[in-house]
């Protein structure tokens, strides 16, 4: 059994399925994801009801207790021999704990950033699982002494991007781009409440390098569990995309190989653009009282996981760091303010890629998805 919680845990689901499959061909497995998993051929028990922050959890709190139920009768009925628990710490480590007391085993995928907050999670954690696999290689210390089994696997979206790495042109005929044109990827987040926040600043910034700059064209991704009235909602408010500049992809990898430059919320998304060596702006936004009580808590320097992986795991750091816009610092002017300095200082935008180039480094000839398979495969003997 699988279980994600959020778009990017379910496109790791979906990849480790991928693999359990293609070792294990009559393998059954069952979850909670989306599209993505039950492509890949997991039975879904629910499709995830992702959330992030105090005020975003309540919205969706009745979803997400069903669905926890239904795994509940799902450890007996489905009867797995393993438990793949991907991240999303508030929903999976009491899932863990009902797992243990059916004796099943689990292998937590994805560690919570217990180096951000609540670093206590790492002994709870050590207790209710059987092993862990970790995607960011400063955090194989976290673990280490507790006793528990943990191994640094590389990071899933390496493996989107060994599959697919052919060419820039190749990704632009298929999105439906001009090949000779720059663009522009705008990626507002996953959750629907970073799409209502987050899209409408993108929408703005566009109209500006509209102006600026005719030629640019723009690619949005969207996360399967995104509505398509969301989006419309989200860009009513601008009216840039009327000629058609706008393509909407599923694809994000795809359409940031395509990209000359993004604009990206904090997440998953920023790790992948870095590991692409394309120039960004992070943003983000949240309800002001989550953003409070974080600022008291989460004890970090950055946000995006580029920068936090410069400032732990890279040894030839120079200090330069993606820019990063939180709260009302996320809006057009700041945001074009740092794009026009990526556009035009050829140095600064060189050093920049140098440093993803150094993120991406750390990755390099491990694929996450083929050893979390094989550890799943270790835990009990799935073949049979």
């Amino acid at each position: 059994m699988i279980i994600a919680g959020e778009s990017s845990g379910e496109l790791y689901g979906s990849l480790l399925a991928g693999a359990l499959k293609s070792r294990n061909p009559n393998l059954k497995i069952s979850g909670v994801g989306g599209e993505r998993m039950a492509s890949a051929g997991v039975e879904l028990i629910s499709t995830i009801a992702s959330s992030f922050g105090l005020v975003e959890a309540i919205r969706t709190f009745g979803k997400i207790k069903k669905t926890f139920r239904r795994i509940l009768s799902a450890f007996i009925s489905f009867a797995p021999q393993v438990v793949v628990l991907i991240d999303y710490p508030d929903f999976n480590i009491p899932l863990a704990r009902e797992a243990r007391k059916l004796n099943i085993k689990v292998l937590y995928y994805v560690s919570p950033q217990v180096w951000a907050w609540r670093m206590k999670r790492v002994v709870t954690i050590a207790k209710l699982v059987d092993a862990i696999a970790v995607i960011l290689p400063f955090e194989v210390d976290l673990y280490r002494g507790t006793g528990l089994p943990c191994e640094f696997v590389g990071h899933p979206a390496m493996d989107e991007i060994a599959d697919l790495k052919i060419g820039t042109h190749l990704f632009k005929s298929e999105l439906g781009l001009h090949p000779d044109r720059p663009v522009m990827v705008l990626m507002p987040g996953s959750r629907p409440h970073e799409v209502k926040k987050l899209l409408p600043v993108m929408a703005d910034v566009a109209v500006a390098v509209k102006e600026r700059f005719p030629e640019y064209q723009f690619v949005l991704p969207v996360a399967p569990n995104l509505s398509s009235d969301m989006l419309s909602a989200a860009l009513n408010r601008s009216k840039v995309f009327a000629d058609h500049s706008l393509h909407i992809t599923d694809n994000a990898i795809k359409a940031l190989m395509a990209a000359d430059i993004a604009v990206i919320a904090s997440g998953t998304a920023t790790l992948q653009a870095a590991l692409l060596g394309v120039p960004m702006v992070v943003v983000y936004k949240l309800s002001p009282f989550t953003y409070f009580a974080g600022r008291l808590i989460v004890k970090v320097n950055h946000v995006s996981l580029a920068n936090i992986l410069l400032e732990k795991s890279v040894r030839d750091d120079t200090g330069l760091r993606i820019t990063e816009l939180l709260q009302g610092y996320a809006n057009k002017e700041n945001i074009m303010k740092e794009l026009a300095r990526l556009w035009g200082d050829q140095g600064y935008r060189n050093d920049m890629i140098s440093q993803m180039k150094k993120v991406s480094a750390l990755f390099l000839n491990r694929s996450a998805s083929q050893r979390v398979a094989e550890m799943v495969e270790g835990l009990v003997n799935i073949s049979q």
